[in-house]
């Protein structure tokens, strides 16, 4: 049985494609994002728009590399990326929007696979469970969208 599995793919899809209750779905914001204005800091203290996109690749590897049973190094290698120095030849808005919708379908293509039991084992080295992970990358995409919509604001 998978009623859970179904209903976190619906959730993540909803946020990414569909129709959110916060407003209007994630990729749609991305693409609406100016790629020259992405590496503009605000200021000295915070992250440019391409750099919070990074972040949220990160996190979202990591989500999809749990969920591969990928070795710890694997996974040590992907934290390590956090907040990393960009390069402007490698870390470009268009490669990272196009990783970053990769790696959410490949996301739900392992989740649709999956039956609901495996929700409630830990996730290595962790103190939660995939659950707990899965909803909080739903909600970790949604708190920096917010982020990433503010700044699109800002620089307009």
């Amino acid at each position: 049985m998978n009623e859970e599995v179904q209903s976190i793919i619906k959730n993540l899809d909803t946020t990414l494609n569909g129709q959110p209750w916060f407003g209007r779905a994630i990729y749609v914001l991305l693409d609406e994002i100016d790629s020259k204005k992405t590496a503009i800091n605000p200021n000295e203290n915070e992250h440019s728009a391409l750099e919070l996109l990074w972040h949220m690749n990160t996190w979202a590897e990591f989500t999809l590399a749990n969920l591969e049973n990928r070795t710890d190094s694997d996974l040590k290698k992907i934290e390590a990326n956090d907040w990393r120095k960009l390069s402007k030849q490698k870390h470009t808005w268009k490669k990272g929007l196009s990783e970053f919708k990769s790696i959410h379908k490949q996301i739900v293509d392992n989740l649709s696979k999956r039956d609901d039991d495996f929700l409630s084992d830990m996730v290595p080295n962790r103190r939660y469970n995939f659950r707990f992970m899965l909803n909080g990358l739903i909600q970790h995409n949604i708190y920096h969208i917010g982020q990433l919509v503010y700044l699109k604001k800002l620089q307009s």
